[in-house]
């Protein structure tokens, strides 16, 4: 026959699902219903706590931090305004030198003994202005403007009629506005000889 020592065996039956029922004293009453495990919890959990959040007062470093926020604010604001003025003319920059890269990248031939006779003459009407200083600015730009024209003649007809255009707008608008200012006294001057000549 088989023997069953009491070590193996209750660990073995810790294993089976067993029911069991209680009862109930004289076994008339009908079975109640099986209890919850939270029903038959020995710690209850306590009852929500009514508390609410209320704000630190500021401590000394945030006061120092937001008097510092106030004193540099305006400065702030003036850099963001600043930066706002300059960015638009930076990137235009940033552009410019990225087209012009890009075309000495790959120039047109011809392109640098044309940009090197340019150049020459404008040292060379450097040198031919030896005195005033509108002689030196005058003498290397026009210089730079003629032989620029007679490698780029289309260019330089452009050009030329640009500005001929804008100098003639530019003309017109300063007659206008001389003529604005002497008309005023041309007829205060006929109003006052009218009142003395009775």
């Amino acid at each position: 026959m088989l023997k069953v020592t009491g070590g193996a065996m209750p660990a073995a039956l810790t294993l089976l699902p067993v029911t069991v029922y209680a009862a109930t004293g004289d076994g008339k009453k009908e079975a109640a219903a099986p209890l919850n495990r939270d029903d038959l919890s020995l710690y209850v959990a306590p009852p929500p706590l009514k508390s609410r959040y209320v704000e630190p007062g500021a401590g000394q470093l945030e006061q120092s931090v937001a008097a510092l926020r106030k004193v540099a604010e305006p400065y702030t604001a003036w850099c963001q305004d600043i930066y706002g003025k300059i960015k638009p003319k930076v990137q235009g920059v940033v552009q410019l030198g990225d087209s012009t890269y890009a075309y000495l990248k790959n120039p047109p031939k011809d392109f640098y003994p044309r940009a090197g006779v340019i150049a020459f003459t404008g040292v060379l009407g450097l040198f031919l202005a030896r005195g005033s200083r509108i002689k030196k600015l005058v003498y290397p730009a026009g210089l730079m403007t003629v032989s620029a024209s007679l490698y780029y003649p289309e260019q330089a007809a452009a050009i030329a009629k640009s500005t001929g255009e804008s100098v003639y707008d530019s003309a017109v608008k300063s007659c206008a506005a001389v003529e604005k200012m002497l008309k005023p006294r041309r007829e205060t001057e006929k109003s006052t000889d009218s009142e003395t000549k009775p």
